[in-house]
This record gives structure tokens, C-alpha cells and sequence, in this order.
């Protein structure tokens, strides 16, 4: 099938395979609203193809997903500002009223788009390189299995201030030693430290990266669709039993409490003063990873 694309998802679906690929490299591949609608539509248009047997999930550009995209756009003279807007605003209420239920149903709806690859069920490889950072790592820890560059780097600086995961399949997916050792300081987790312990499949050199997705992924067209989709059903439901939607729950919840902390207000303010690029260096400056990157 020919390539068909979004402005923001390409979608392309050859041999048994959809290939979903984020589209925002000027970003990062940062997430707003308008790339979660494009990727959400890429899903179920891979979901829907009988002819798709697997699904692919990249970035375009330097990296896979540098998290949610915090900015307007740049300021001629200054760095780029945060945006402020806020998904919790309470209509109509003076500026700084939160609705922690408004807030809730909004992000409430970016877990049901992630969500949509722990569900599909057709097999998700998530095919990360550069960076995955953020809401970025929502994307990869939802999908089925994760295939990493071996100069990639993982992990949740919004830990350090101004979020929580809020699909938060961190604590499934490791050991509780490692989630609390990731989680609780945002640490930059480098390839080799991600396999090791766990969170990814396999680890390869930046330049076989993607042939190795395709390869592995190939392997699906040889498995029936309805075996596929019952084991991966069977075994997602194992961890639906360990308690993973209310832990979504308390995860997207938590997220808009931390944004809106004195300190998170206190933070998000000095994007006006500092500008974003030393916002986000004094953040991670102590921890010595991510240096310039978004959330």
C-alpha cells in the first residue's frame, strides 16, 4: 500500500505491517493535541486492516518523543515560553482557578489514546531512538514490546517536578526497586541500563535499528490474528487484575495536582523570566542528564 500521511502521523502499511511514525522532528516529536487526534486515527486504521499484522510505532527525526510539547512556538529574541494553557482552567473562574476534574477528563483522554496500543490487538513494537522522555515514554510502555537504538536514552524528568505517568505501566513493567529508582529521581535511563533490567526487548546499533523492527515484526505474518490477539489479551489481563486502570487512575489525578504544587506554579512562572531552554537546565543540572530537552 502507498504511503498516506497526516501532517503530523504518517501512516504506512506494507506487508503485513503498519508503520505509525510521529512527524513533528522540528519538536521532537513533541505531543499536543492536534498529533495524539492523528495518532489515535493511525491506531484504529491499523487495527481495522485486515491485512495489517503488526504495528510499528517511530519517531521522525533526532528522536522518538521528547514528551509533551510545553511551548507556543519561539519568541523572535528570547527562548521559547511555556504555553499556558491549561487544561484545568475552570471555565470562566479568574486566571490561577484550577477544576482538578476538568484537569482529570483531559489527560483522562490522552490515557484512552495511549491506551489504544495496549488494546489493539495486533502486536505494537515501539521503535525508540534519540530520546523518549515524558509523556514520549507513555507512548513506548504501552505498546507490546520495545526495540531501542543503543545510544537511546529513557526516562521521566517531569518525576522531578511538574508531573506523574499517567499510564503509569512503570511498575509493571519493572521491578519495584527500579521503578522506585527511575520514578522517584527522573534519571535518564541509557539502552544498555534499559535492557538490563528489564524494560525493553532488545538493543541494537542506531543504524539496524529499523531493520530489525521489520524483520522481527515480519514474523507476526506467520501467527494467526485471532492467536495473536487472544494471548496478548490473556496476558495484558493478567496485569489488568494486578490493579493497572486504578493505578491509571491515581496517576492521571496525581499528574494534575503536581502541575499545579506552589512549587510547579513557581516553576512553570520562571519560563516567563528564564525562558524555557534554563528552566529546563536547572532542572536537570544536578542530575547531570537531558540537558536541553522538553518534557
Amino acid at each position: 500500500m502507498a504511503a498516506t500521511h497526516s501532517d503530523l502521523v504518517l501512516y504506512e502499511a506494507r506487508e503485513g505491517i503498519a508503520f505509525v511514525t510521529l512527524n513533528r522532528p522540528d519538536k521532537l516529536n513533541t505531543l499536543n493535541a492536534a498529533l495524539l487526534d492523528a495518532f489515535s486515527r493511525a491506531i484504529d486504521r491499523a487495527v481495522d486492516d485486515p491485512t495489517v499484522h503488526a504495528i510499528v510505532l517511530r519517531g521522525a527525526g533526532r528522536a522518538f518523543c521528547a514528551g509533551y510539547d510545553l511551548t507556543r512556538g519561539p519568541e523572535p529574541g528570547r527562548d521559547t515560553p511555556i504555553h499556558h494553557d491549561d487544561p484545568g482552567a475552570a471555565p470562566g473562574a479568574p486566571p490561577g482557578i484550577w477544576d482538578p476534574v476538568r484537569d482529570y477528563q483531559f489527560m483522562a483522554g490522552n490515557v484512552r489514546r495511549f491506551m489504544k496500543l495496549w488494546e489493539s490487538p495486533k502486536p505494537v513494537i515501539a521503535q525508540v531512538h534519540g530520546w523518549c522522555v515524558g509523556g514520549g515514554t507513555d507512548l513506548a510502555l504501552c505498546s507490546d514490546l520495545i526495540f531501542m537504538a543503543e545510544d537511546a536514552y529513557i526516562g521521566y524528568p517531569p518525576a522531578r517536578i511538574y508531573g506523574t505517568p499517567t499510564t503509569m505501566l512503570w511498575v509493571y513493567r519493572l521491578s519495584l526497586e527500579h521503578a522506585k529508582q527511575f520514578l522517584l529521581s527522573g534519571d535518564a535511563i541509557d539502552a544498555p541500563t534499559a535492557y538490563r533490567i528489564g524494560l525493553v526487548s532488545h538493543v541494537v546499533p542506531a543504524e539496524q535499528l529499523a531493520e530489525t523492527v521489520e524483520r522481527y515484526a515480519a514474523r507476526y505474518r506467520h501467527i494467526p490474528a485471532n492467536q495473536l490477539a487472544l494471548n496478548k489479551l490473556l496476558i495484558n489481563q493478567a496485569f489488568e487484575n494486578m490493579g493497572l486502570r486504578t493505578t491509571q487512575m491515581l496517576g492521571t489525578f496525581f499528574d494534575g495536582i503536581t502541575r499545579h504544587t506552589p512549587e510547579a506554579i513557581t516553576w512553570r512562572e520562571s519560563f516567563a523570566t528564564l525562558g524555557f531552554r534554563e528552566t529546563i537546565r536547572r532542572r536537570d543540572a544536578p542530575f547531570g542528564d537531558y540537558g536541553e530537552r522538553q518534557r
